[in-house]
This record gives C-alpha cells, structure tokens and sequence, in this order.
C-alpha cells in the first residue's frame, strides 16, 4: 500500500521533475504533502504537462543540468532530503544513435553525479535514507524472449540508449557496493534501488518519437497517424503503474533499509503487451470521431526490439505491488486527458483528479 501519512512532510529531491513522468511524480507526490524539490533541464516541448500543470507553484524548482556536479550536488545538499528519485535522462532510443555522446554523458556521467553528490552529503551528515534510479526495460540484453525477463537476468543492450541504461545498472551497483552498504567509512548503510519499466503512457506526453503522443499530435491537428513497425509488440502501462511501485518501494528503503536494495521491475501485466498497430487502432476508436492512419516506410530506421517485457514477480511478491488499470482502461483515460486538454479545462486538477480515482480504484491507497 502506500501510505499517504508516511509521505507528509517527506523532503523529496527529485531530478527530471519537469519531464511526463516526472511531472506526473511530483503531482503524486505534492497532493499527499511531501516537500518536493526537483532539479532538472527546462521542459523540451512545447505545450508540456508541467507548465499545464503550473508545477512551479507546488514545489522548489531549481533549472540545472546533472551534467553539472558542482550545481546539482549544492542543490541536493541544501534540499536535505529524506529520498532521492533519480528520472533525469536522455530517454529515446532514435535519439541516442542521432548523438550516442551526449546520450552516455547523460544516462552515465549523469548516475554518477546523483550518486556522487548523495555520498558527498551524507558525508556532511545529510541524512538521505533512500535513493532510487530510475532505468528501463531496455537495460537487458534482449534476446526476443516470448517470456519476460528477471532482476537476475543479464544486462545489455544493442543501441547507445539501451547500452547506457544498463551501464546505469552497473554504477549504481558499483556504489551501492562500495559506499552505501554499511561496511565501508562512509556512513550507515543506505537502501539504494534500480527501477525498471516498460513502455509508460498517460495524458500530457508530446515527447518527440513516441507512438502514443504521436497518435494524440495527428488527432489534435487533423492529420493521419503515420506509424512504423505495426507488428512489434510493447509492454504498455499507464505512467501511475510504475510511479505507484517507486513509491512505495521508496518507503521500504526508509523504513526497512538496504534489504530492499537492488533492482525491482514494474512491468505491465501480460495481456498488456499488444502490437503497435493495436493501439493506433484502439485509440482511433475511442476518439469517436474520423481518425485515420497509415504504415510509413522509414528509411532511417535504426534497430529497435521487436519484442521485450518484464517478469514484475518480485515486486509483487515482496511488495504487493499490482497493476490498477489495464491497458484498455489506460488508453481511456489518455483519451479523457486530451478532451478535457481539448477543452481547455484546468490541467492541474484533471490530473490530480486522475490521479486520485486511480489510487481510490486500487484500493492500493491508505488514507490513515
């Protein structure tokens, strides 16, 4: 369950805030009273959720690169956070084969900033008590398994995005090894855990190269949904499925400590995995109105996986972790999101509101 009570007045240091998902986060974690202080880059598109939202009302935002050690370790310091969530990243695989340098820079020197900068302020007595990396599906060496793939499977990765996720991995790993595990003359051990997920969807992503927000941009402009690669299946799940796990495995490392460290996937359930042409076509159908799409012939292709999804045992074995909204009841709720966007209502409320049958439905929600 995650336990609001438990997140009141938490002090949250959360990187990537301004991104789809990270907005999403910081909404969750604002309406049950955590103090979130969130340091990233300006939002790369424009309309995006965080400014709908008006985010910057809700929490302290601080406009940095975590390229920029110096910057993003005296943020976190003077945050003096209880958990750290790492979302920063270069997160497209089309991107990442356009500028494979700036992708590693990112994705690797990046982890080892947000790390270096949580051994740093322990150091000065900054009593960090969990931190959490977010990385991706894409970190395994992917082989086209029909079954989904374990914490203990191996990582890989074919493309610099994938590459550099699994590098991710690795540092965290090296960290958690050398610095946060009680033994060393650092500090008290410290609950340091990866997080992986599969293909995320929701209301309020216009992120470039995705095929949800894709699919939205045609509707919105009258235009037909050009797609690629009909046939490859996706593990879909809706942005709060994820987000509910890091939540609440956030509040294990604070409370029960480093025997929840390590890796931890949240992927969506097995019906959820559907052809690219599936969605295109469910979605055209809940528009309700004349939506219509063609398959394109890229002749940039770049490599990308035909098939990959995540074995989630563990976490719903350890945590209680479950997915609330299947992926039908998902692709509903983008569609409501858009309308009410369409409409131009208040955002910020739609989403909390969201948010909020979401957790009501799931009965994963403590009020007390």
């Amino acid at each position: 369950m995650i336990n609001k009570k438990f997140w009141q007045g938490k002090k949250v240091f959360l990187t990537g805030h301004t991104g789809f998902k990270g907005t999403w986060l910081s909404l969750w974690l604002a309406s049950m009273g955590a103090e979130v202080t969130g340091y990233a880059l300006t939002p790369s598109t424009d309309p995006n959720l965080y400014h709908l939202c008006r985010l910057d009302e809700m929490l302290h935002s601080i406009i940095g690169d975590i390229r920029d050690r110096k910057k993003l370790t005296n943020a976190l310091i003077t945050c003096n956070p209880d958990v750290v969530i790492h979302m920063a990243a270069q997160p497209l695989v089309r991107t990442s084969y356009i500028d494979p340098v700036e992708t590693y820079e990112i994705n690797t020197m990046g982890t080892v900033n947000i790390l270096e900068a949580v051994r740093q302020a322990r150091q000065k007595e900054v009593n960090v008590q969990g931190l959490i990396i977010v990385t991706t599906d894409k970190c395994y060496e992917n082989k086209e398994w029909v079954w989904g793939y374990r914490e203990s499977d191996r990582l890989g990765g074919y493309d610099p995005y994938s590459s550099s996720k699994a590098c991710t991995e690795m540092i965290t790993s090296a960290y958690r090894n050398s610095y946060f595990n009680g033994q060393s003359n650092e500090q008290d051990a410290l609950g340091v855990a990866t997080v992986r997920a599969g293909n995320v969807i929701g209301g309020g992503d216009w992120s470039n190269d995705r095929l949800i927000p894709d699919c939205i941009k045609a509707i919105l402009n009258h235009q037909v949904i050009s797609i690629r690669n009909p046939y490859s299946i996706r593990p879909w799940q809706h942005v709060l499925e994820p987000l509910k796990g890091y939540l609440m495995l956030a509040s294990k490392l604070v409370t029960e400590g480093s025997a929840y460290s390590g890796a931890w996937n949240f992927g969506s359930d097995e019906a959820d995995c559907k052809p690219v042409r599936w969605i295109v076509q469910r979605i055209s159908e809940k528009w309700e109105g004349e939506v219509s799409y063609l398959v394109k012939d890229d002749l940039s292709a770049v490599h990308e996986a035909t098939f990959l999804k995540l074995d989630s045992s563990k976490a719903k074995s350890e945590l209680g972790w479950r997915q609330t909204w299947d992926l039908d009841q998902s692709l509903d709720r983008i569609v409501e999101w858009t309308k009410a966007y369409e409409k131009k209502e208040n955002m910020r409320l739609f989403s909390l509101q969201q948010i909020h049958d979401y957790i009501s439905g799931g009965d994963h929600y403590n009020k007390l």
